[in-house]
């Protein structure tokens, strides 16, 4: 099964970065097996978390999302790399 990209933009709760922070030094990411961080980028006022993540199994990112809903409001999209979008664009222009 192909890998998807997923970018996942978290919202903290409150705007309160600190309750996220403190568990994951306490926990870790709890990804579950299958679900490969690749990168991740936080605002500048650190309300918001841009998370790049990889899986076959969308599932396996509901399981991780569901870890951290007390604390975060979630939204996943699926993406695609700049090239992969070009090589697709290519045949229509």
């Amino acid at each position: 099964m192909p890998q998807t990209l997923y970018m996942v933009v978290e919202h903290f709760k409150n705007k309160n970065a600190v309750p996220v922070y403190r568990r994951f030094r306490e926990k870790g990411r709890m990804a579950p097996e299958g679900l490969v961080y690749v990168s991740s980028w936080v605002d500048h006022k650190l309300e918001r978390c841009y998370q790049l993540m990889e899986t076959h199994n969308r599932a396996l990112l509901d399981e991780w999302m569901a870890n951290w809903s007390d604390l975060i409001d979630f939204e996943v999209h699926p993406v695609i790399t700049s090239k992969e979008a070009a090589e697709k664009m290519a045949p229509l222009l």
